[in-house]
């Protein structure tokens, strides 16, 4: 069933002594789980190896307990008390013929230490640098330290062969591993015969992987992660060095894993970075070494992955965030079935678990990380239950997975929707500035939804309470979404603020629907995400003049767990738009707003024509009341359930959508656990004492 011209990506590739069975490689990739999670993730693993993945990799595993990053949560091999929960993951990993990759981290310069109280050790004595600023500092390893983290990897390389892994990624990329602290000049001032030259920098990533080698390396396949160009400056580790470096230790590992400078290079997302970014970087180090070389780039195309290898620029394709959205993307390029697969939109809510210390989420792929609490799988829907029909109302996100999903379970449904398109809100974002690719979440679900011959849709269907009742439909799900309010209602105003009856107060879904304003507008951003940056960006290119003022000490603060923040703040500046941070607005006048600040409560006052609110949602669950006021009528129309969904329950982000759409499908029917946890967690065995 497969294409041709798709043949070279399943070819076999030896890494050291071991063989992948294709090109399809997952890079590490963070999930918030780590070792609180491990089963979890071990599941989250085990499903790419169904998938078809040649090569599956934990994430950044800290080797040992010198060097922690608390409070983010990540694996961690710090004795062999840890080996049977890796071995449980690399059991998982190989169950379907991936080889198994574990890869290795001593944070140095990055590890605070704050869960096991030891002193940082670094390559040079700095701060420690990380997302919390913490207020640590690391002092030199000196010569002794040196030899005992070389033991240290040789002691975490071979508990991994105990735990059955099959790859070792050293890592050191992304500024987070020792690896890279020695390489770099911006993290490595030392004097001794570890630092100055090239030569004397890359002495102590030769000696770790010597030291390995002769420890595990008749059967393990050693890989070293670096970065393409840290981006930092003069003294980074630049893409020119990189290409010193691998000229100079060309058969140093027995692959090369290129990843894309800091994590937020590398991990850019959709709205600011394309698929295949780092090609530029990669192109011609083939040229300067005899070993296979993996690289990233959120590829999502079977044609550009094919490319990325005729050209010479890649042996393997690596993914992290494409592996989430669709972990059988190499089962369905095999197959066949290049249509079914679900891309990644570049959204970086996976990311979000990691920055957040919880489990991760997928926009397009609601089942990644509840493979083992919940028992969900990616291809394959429970059985349908007794009853045989719903209703669903609205197709928004929530709306689109809760139908593509019931069909997948057997269930007769019927999709209306009060406009004449199908998306909700994401059919309008998808046209905002640097959005287009989240239309995917529309799209894809649109493909199968017009397959399913058990699905009839109804566009430009406003319903009412009369009209359901009417039906005789078995269950009615309500994902009737939201709508911004103009009222500020959100954080700092949990009432209406004061609005004069003569100002022209905007919102986003204005914005969206063409309704623009004109002149000096002040967008009051209170939501925090990436709304008010976007409409900003839009609102400058069509000739306004933009003051951006929010209660906060960030632009579009919760951004900085997307890895965008820097980004957007960066954009809106070059773009003239004029940013006032940690203030509020108390007051909006026919041609002006007054603004106080959040610490000392001091009022400024701002001219403007007119106030873009971008402030908190309101439910659109006006239906839901009225069929609720008649609950009594249900049994007699037939309806057995009525129940509301997505944003019309309580709003969020896309990804709490389609999750709440997926969980809705799966629960239909099934057994009420009353007060019983919803899913499996993993629970920390008592210490004897």
């Amino acid at each position: 069933m497969r294409d041709p011209r798709y043949d070279v990506l399943f070819e076999p590739m030896k890494i050291g002594p071991v063989i992948s069975k294709n090109r399809f490689y997952q890079v590490p990739h963070c999930n918030g789980g780590g070792y609180r999670d491990a089963s979890a993730a071990a599941a989250m693993r085990g499903i790419k190896s169904e998938g078809g993945w040649g090569v599956i990799f934990t994430e950044q595993c800290e080797m040992h307990h010198s060097s922690e990053i608390t409070p983010f949560i990540e694996l961690r091999l710090w004795d062999d008390k840890d080996i049977p929960m890796l071995a449980k993951m690399a059991d998982k990993m190989k169950e379907y013929g991936a080889l198994a990759g574990i890869q290795l981290a001593y944070s140095g310069i990055n590890g605070p230490n704050l869960y096991t109280r030891e002193v940082p050790l670094a390559v040079s004595a700095a701060p420690i640098r990380t997302f919390t600023n913490d207020p640590v500092q690391a002092r030199a390893l000196d010569r002794q330290d040196i030899r005992d983290l070389r033991r240290w990897f040789v002691n975490a390389a071979k508990r991994s062969k105990l735990a059955g892994f099959d790859l070792i990624c050293l890592y050191g990329a992304h500024g987070f591993g020792i690896f890279q602290h020695f390489l770099s000049r911006a993290t490595n001032q030392r004097s001794d015969e570890y630092g100055g030259s090239l030569e004397n920098r890359s002495r102590f990533v030769n000696e770790v992987v010597g030291d390995m080698r002769d420890a595990v390396g008749d059967t393990m396949g050693l890989t070293l992660r670096v970065s393409l160009d840290e981006t930092i400056g003069k003294l980074g580790f630049s893409n020119a060095e990189v290409r010193d470096f691998v000229e100079m230790n060309k058969n140093l590992p027995d692959l090369w894993d290129l990843a894309h400078g800091t994590w937020e290079d590398c991990s850019g997302p959709s709205r600011f970075v394309e698929e295949g970014a780092q090609e530029t970087l990669v192109r011609g180090i083939h040229d300067l070494t005899d070993r296979p070389i993996v690289g990233v780039g959120r590829f999502t195309s079977p044609d550009v992955m094919v490319r990325m290898v005729k050209s010479g620029l890649l042996d393997m394709i690596g993914c992290a965030r494409p592996s989430i959205a669709d972990p059988f993307l190499p089962k369905k390029v095999e197959d066949g079935r290049i249509e079914d697969i679900r891309e990644c939109i570049g959204c970086n809510i996976c990311i979000t678990g990691d920055m957040t210390m919880s489990i991760s989420r997928c926009t397009q792929n609601p089942t990644f990380m509840e493979e083992w609490r919940k028992g969900w799988h990616p291809e394959r829907m429970n059985a349908k239950g007794a009853s045989n029909n719903v209703l669903v109302v609205g197709a928004g996100p929530a709306g689109l997975e809760a139908t593509k999903a019931l069909a997948e379970r057997g269930y007769d449904v019927v999709l209306a929707e009060a406009t004449e398109i199908l998306g909700g809100r994401v059919a309008r974002e998808r046209h905002l500035p640097g959005l287009s690719a989240w239309g995917r979440v529309v799209d894809y679900r649109e493909f199968h939804i017009k397959k399913k011959p058990n699905v009839e849709v109804y566009l430009d269907s406003a319903l009412d309470a009369d009209a359901i009742l009417e039906f005789g439909f078995e269950h009615i799900c309500l994902a009737t979404g939201s709508a911004w309010r103009r009222d500020g209602v959100s954080r700092q105003h949990v009432v209406p603020m004061p609005v004069s009856k003569a100002t022209n107060v905007f919102t986003p879904d204005d914005i969206m629907s063409g309704v623009r304003p004109s002149g000096h507008v002040v967008i009051y951003d209170d939501d925090h995400y990436y709304m008010g940056g976007v409409l900003a960006e839009l609102l400058v290119n069509g000739g306004c003049q933009v003051t951006f003022v929010t209660p906060s000490a960030y632009v579009s603060d919760w951004t900085v767990n997307t890895l965008e923040q820097h980004v957007i703040h960066r954009r809106l500046a070059e773009l003239g738009v004029k940013i006032i941070l940690n203030r509020g607005l108390t007051v909006i006048s026919d041609d002006h707003v007054i603004s106080n600040c959040v610490f000392t409560d001091t009022i400024e006052r701002f001219e403007c024509d007119a106030v873009l609110m971008v402030a908190s949602k309101i439910e659109n669950n006006g239906l839901y009341l009225d069929l609720k006021v008649r609950e009594a009528e249900w049994a007699e129309a037939g309806i057995t359930s009525v129940k509301l969904i997505g944003d019309a329950n309580a709003p969020g982000p896309i990804a709490w959508a389609t999750y709440a759409g997926h969980r809705y499908a799966r629960e239909l029917d099934e057994p009420n656990l009353g007060d019983a946890l919803p899913f499996r967690r993993e629970i920390t065995e008592l210490a004897i004492d």
